[in-house]
């Protein structure tokens, strides 16, 4: 038995946010029916391929059913409606109006079903001068202010590792809103609207900044104790090129830390001069290898330092492999490859070969001959 057994949804979302947040709930036991338009989704035809499958495609939609469905004829229309009565959460991904002009907006959905969940992943949200504006994740981000809370050496925004807006902003607060709004229409029986905007919930993630701004304070990127200020929470270099992150920002890490790399007793006191502290730290760092400061910081448990692993080290690390973490593999095409974890808990990860991503329409019969 898995949490969400017996939950149907259907998924009109594409690209990222929307298909990830509903693999969650896929990979959590729901049944997740991924309505795709005639020809199938965009990302389909995203490259790399295995044997014309876009991997792509397949970590983010596993264990879905597709069916593929023009919903805006008459026919599609009427199958859309009837599949959506027996169903619990709608998600979807279009701009605001899209859904009213589909005749599938809440209120209509409500008609349909009462007590249905339907939740809306947009940019911007429903509301705003900017909610019908297109945009991908880094404008989320640019906008908000995140993106200048990180600064490269010239002083420039640096550039995310990551889909921040797409993952952070829309994929998990679509899991928490729809996970609320099951509990809440299970003892209401009324329908919920949920209005997830991408750009409100990278907020958040400047909790640091905007606390200062009471005191008429605003970040610039790199002048706060976790974004660069601070000598105990930044990134050194090696020797031959190699990183060190260090978090030591609690006393007694950072004074076991200031011991095991011998910084002069002048500069431990970092609260003096930060700057100076920072550099001399740079400079000692800059005189071994990395395999040295490895071998010097895998005998120590108090630091909060490590070295920077490449994606391959972390894949081996002893850990990740412990944990189980990438144990459970997929198939696209003829090739096995590693199926992309979930934050679930371990308790409902996975461990093994799991269900792969659908073929195009291949749920057609089964969901639309039905009465």
């Amino acid at each position: 038995m898995k949490p969400l057994d017996g939950i149907k949804i259907i998924d009109f979302s594409t690209l990222l946010p929307g298909p990830l947040a509903t693999l969650i709930l896929a990979e959590a036991g729901a049944e997740v029916i991924k309505v795709e338009k005639p020809g199938g989704e965009d990302m389909r035809r995203s490259p790399p391929f295995i044997d014309g499958e876009s991997v792509l495609f397949g970590v983010l939609n596993r264990g879905k059913r597709s069916i593929e469905l023009d919903i805006k004829s008459e026919e599609g229309f009427n199958k859309i409606t009837n599949l959506i009565k027996s169903s619990d959460i709608v998600v979807d991904q279009f701009r605001p109006g899209v859904m009213d002009r589909l005749g599938l907006d809440f209120k209509n959905l409500l008609k349909i079903k009462p007590n249905i969940i339907h939740c809306s992943i947009t940019g911007y949200g429903q509301t705003g001068p900017k909610k019908l504006v297109a945009a991908h994740d880094l404008n989320y981000m640019a906008e908000s202010g995140l993106l200048s809370l990180a600064r490269e050496k010239d002083g420039s925004p640096a550039m995310p590792n990551t889909q921040i807006a797409d993952i952070a902003g829309g994929s998990y607060p679509a899991v928490i809103n729809i996970l609320l709004a099951l509990r809440e229409v299970e003892k209401t029986g009324q329908g919920k609207f949920l209005d997830i905007s991408m750009t409100d919930n990278l907020f958040p993630f400047m909790w640091m900044a905007l606390g200062l701004t009471t005191d008429n304070y605003y970040a610039k990127g790199g002048d706060l104790q976790l974004t660069g200020a601070s000598p105990r929470y930044g990134i050194y270099e090696t020797l031959d090129k190699g990183y060190i992150a260090l978090g030591a920002l609690e006393e007694k890490f950072w004074l076991r830390f200031c011991e095991v790399i011998n910084l002069p007793k002048e500069f431990i006191n970092d609260k003096v001069n930060p700057t100076a502290s920072k550099k001399e730290i740079i400079k000692i760092l800059k005189e071994k290898t990395t395999k040295y400061w490895k071998e010097i910081l895998d005998k120590e448990n108090n630091i909060c330092c490590s070295i920077v692993h490449s994606l391959k080290e972390a894949m081996l690390d002893a850990q990740v492999i412990e944990r189980e973490l990438l144990s459970a593999n997929m198939h696209i095409g003829n090739k096995k490859i590693i199926a992309m974890p979930t934050p679930l808990a371990p308790i409902w990860r996975p461990k093994e070969i799991i269900e792969s991503a659908p073929k195009l329409g291949e749920a057609n019969a089964f969901y639309m001959e039905k009465p």
